[in-house]
């Protein structure tokens, strides 16, 4: 059998790696991939946002590769965890969505780097040893989409008020919300209003043309 190449690494010297994506073929590839670098192991891999969070208090790993959409709990409601109660962990996020958007909301909960799914395999290790040495590793082409603007307007929302925002502008009741996000309707209401006001935006339709804006309307997995 052919011996991987982080054989020859002690344990103590390899970066561990945690990679939480919802696609058993991808972990696997992803595995392949890292396992055959000379400083990086793999100790776990996650399918959820909550699982992840489990084998993070459970191994400790020195990185998280991060997919923003899970289910039950989002790559970015996991990464503002993580980054809260460990931030020594390095988060990357993995994933297909190429929008600022995205880019913002990871950064604004703490992600060290973003990394986009049809990026060069080199690309990914390259990112895991950036974070590592303490700097921020942003794709390229996205990267390129946010440098330069002094200023974004991207409003710091937590991400379960960019969730209900999301699902108001789909056309949700307060009632409707509240049962998809196991929430009660008063709590909706609550951040119904902390929305509008960090918006500085009162009605649906203001609501539905921001939402539209930020590319929140694509279709996600349920939280």
């Amino acid at each position: 059998m052919r011996r991987p190449q982080n054989a020859n690494t002690p344990p103590s010297e390899r970066i561990r790696v945690l990679i939480a994506d919802d696609h058993a073929i991808l972990r696997d590839g992803l595995k392949a991939l890292l396992q055959s670098a000379p400083d990086m192991e793999v100790v776990g891999e996650a399918a959820t946002g909550e699982e992840a969070l489990r084998l993070v208090h459970k191994l400790r790993p020195n990185v998280v590769l991060m997919d923003i959409s899970m289910p039950d709990m989002t790559g970015l409601e996991a990464t503002e965890v993580i980054k809260r109660m460990y931030p020594e962990i390095k988060v990357i996020a993995l994933t297909v969505h190429e929008h600022e958007t995205y880019l913002r909301r990871m950064l604004q909960v703490g992600a060290d780097g973003y990394v986009v799914k049809r990026a060069a395999a080199d690309e990914l290790v390259r990112a895991i040893r950036t974070v590592m040495r303490g700097s921020v590793y942003l794709h390229p082409e996205v990267a390129k989409k946010v440098i330069g603007r002094s200023d974004p307007k991207m409003p710091k929302l937590s991400e379960r008020e960019w969730q209900v925002l999301r699902l108001i502008a789909l056309g949700y009741t307060n009632q409707q919300i509240a049962e998809r996000l196991s929430l009660s309707v008063k709590t909706v209401e609550t951040y119904r209003s902390r929305i509008a006001d960090k918006l500085g935006i009162k009605t649906r339709a203001e609501m539905v043309k921001f939402a539209m804006q930020h590319q929140l309307l694509e279709e996600e997995p349920d939280p």
